[in-house]
């Protein structure tokens, strides 16, 4: 049994009096521990795929199991529990809270688990040193580089330790040498065991994955 299963999925929208095929037909699965990419051009369907991998676009027809659960069948608030505990997201505009401190931001996710607030800043405090910003914990987002922004983003998505990584085109708003950076991070915690999965339109990003994933008008035209 592969950690996600997609069966027969297609998403549609309709805008104005058309109908738009995001996704058709997507078969796809991913094994725990792999780093995949997904590319393709603009429109053919990879943020559409990684919003319904993460629980937050309902597909139009067909099945997403991850680790066996069929997620579109969850209740709304199991839905968000499953996302809770099994995703990480990192987006490309970084999304932090820019009143908020480098180490506010991190401790977000962990707002609504119950654990105590010493812990919740252990955690937070540990995961930030292992993104290489030890010292830089009560600064404000508007205080930190790009790339730095970025590490606070991915901590924030690492801090409770899901199994799953989504990251939609995240050395998007980066220089090519801090976007390596940032690749060289994602590759060392796949072969840690992360599972990661990312949506970038850039092949310097692509040849550290494990695999690609091509999409093109919504299907899967290519896998590598």
């Amino acid at each position: 049994m592969s950690l996600i299963e997609i069966n027969k999925l297609s998403k549609s929208y309709q805008s104005g009096e058309e109908c738009v095929l995001a996704l058709v037909d997507v078969h796809l699965n991913i094994e725990k521990g792999e780093f995949i990419s997904v590319m393709g051009p603009s429109g053919s369907g990879k943020s559409t795929l990684l919003t319904i991998l993460g629980g937050l676009n309902h597909p139009t027809q067909g099945e997403v199991m991850v680790d066996e659960i069929p997620i579109y069948k969850l209740r709304l608030e199991k839905l968000a529990d499953f996302r809770r505990e099994y995703l990480g997201f990192i987006f490309q505009s970084f999304q932090l809270i820019p009143y908020l401190t480098v180490i506010e931001n991190v401790m977000l996710p962990l707002s609504i688990t119950g654990r105590s607030n010493r812990e919740q800043v252990q955690m937070a405090e540990g995961i930030l040193q292992r993104m290489g910003l030890k010292g830089k914990e009560k600064r404000l987002p508007d205080q930190l580089s790009g790339g730095e922004q970025e590490r606070v983003a991915i901590g924030r998505a690492l801090v409770n330790s899901p199994p799953i990584l989504l990251a939609d085109e995240p050395t998007g708003n980066l220089d090519s040498k801090t976007g390596k950076e940032i690749m060289d991070l994602f590759k060392s915690l796949n072969e840690e065991g992360q599972t990661v999965i990312m949506v970038t339109h850039n092949p310097e990003s692509a040849v550290f994955s494990s695999r690609t994933i091509q999409l093109l008008d919504g299907k899967i035209v290519d896998g590598i």
